[in-house]
């Protein structure tokens, strides 16, 4: 009977744990100011140069004869482009692919890093180590255990190709002249090894620069399984720490990316 007692006592307490975590987290999101990070989907949302874009099938819109309105679409993407999630499948073989990515990588403390003075002044400018260590001097905390955003300052330029791409010009041809901001793969490596982050975020096309042609800073990451998100929306609004970020993806079988709806929740 002591056992059982004992037993009884412990799964009271794991109870009144995960209840007062689940209360808590319910109090943060209903009080704290959330930002849609997200770009809606539409004829203007931006793919790669090889991709075709987002298509939106309109099906049957209006009364029934029974009297109710009725309305269904489908639509079609590929899986990379507009604001989505790139699994590390994506670029390792034995990468986690969208479905396996564990939930608690894509629910964490954010932090912004904001390198947007650097790439005004240069289309290439890959994010280095330094910057991401001046975060956490002014900040005095660690990247560490967070989704860590990049700021470039791109977003605004969202949805003229020209500026934010490089290029209007389409086909593969075109990949040639992409130009735009990333993350170095040094910095890279310091993210995924020394501070262990949950995910990657930039306000780009890619999470590599324009130039790239190997794909490096893909690679690092996703060999780590640091998936990556790419197309985010509205970094300007954030503070540069202080927030809980959510970045939940359709959720495709053996997928290597999708679509992404990215949330910050403010704290008060």
């Amino acid at each position: 009977m002591k056992c059982d007692l004992t037993v009884f006592a412990r799964l009271i307490v794991l109870v009144a744990y995960f209840s007062t975590e689940q209360f808590a987290c319910s109090q943060e999101i209903d009080s704290g100011e959330l930002i849609d990070l997200t770009h809606s989907f539409d004829e203007k949302t931006i793919y790669w140069p090889t991709e075709e874009g987002f298509k939106l099938l309109r099906g049957p819109a209006g009364f029934t004869d029974r009297g109710y309105y009725y309305s269904a679409n489908r639509f079609a993407c590929a899986e990379h482009g507009g604001t989505h999630i790139d699994a590390p499948r994506h670029f390792w073989e034995t990468g986690e692919t969208v479905d396996e990515i564990p939930l608690r990588r894509l629910i964490a403390r954010g932090a912004l890093v904001d390198v947007s003075a650097h790439c005004q002044s240069d289309r290439d400018y890959q994010i280095t180590v330094e910057d991401l260590q001046a975060w956490e001097s002014a900040a005095n905390a660690s990247l560490e255990d967070r989704i860590v955003l990049l700021y470039t300052g791109f977003g605004r330029f969202w949805p003229d190709r020209q500026k934010y791409l490089g290029t209007d010009e389409e086909g593969r041809a075109a990949v040639a002249d992409l130009h735009f901001p990333g993350l170095h793969s040094s910095a890279a490596e310091w993210l995924a090894s020394k501070r262990r982050i949950r995910a990657v975020g930039i306000d780009t096309a890619s999470i590599d620069y324009g130039q790239s042609r190997d794909f490096p800073t893909h690679v690092m990451l996703f060999k780590n399984n640091v998936p990556a998100l790419e197309n985010v929306a509205h970094l300007d609004e954030l503070p540069s720490d202080g927030f809980t970020i959510l970045a939940l993806p359709m959720k495709i079988a053996d997928g290597s990316g999708g679509p992404c709806r990215v949330v910050a929740i403010l704290d008060e």
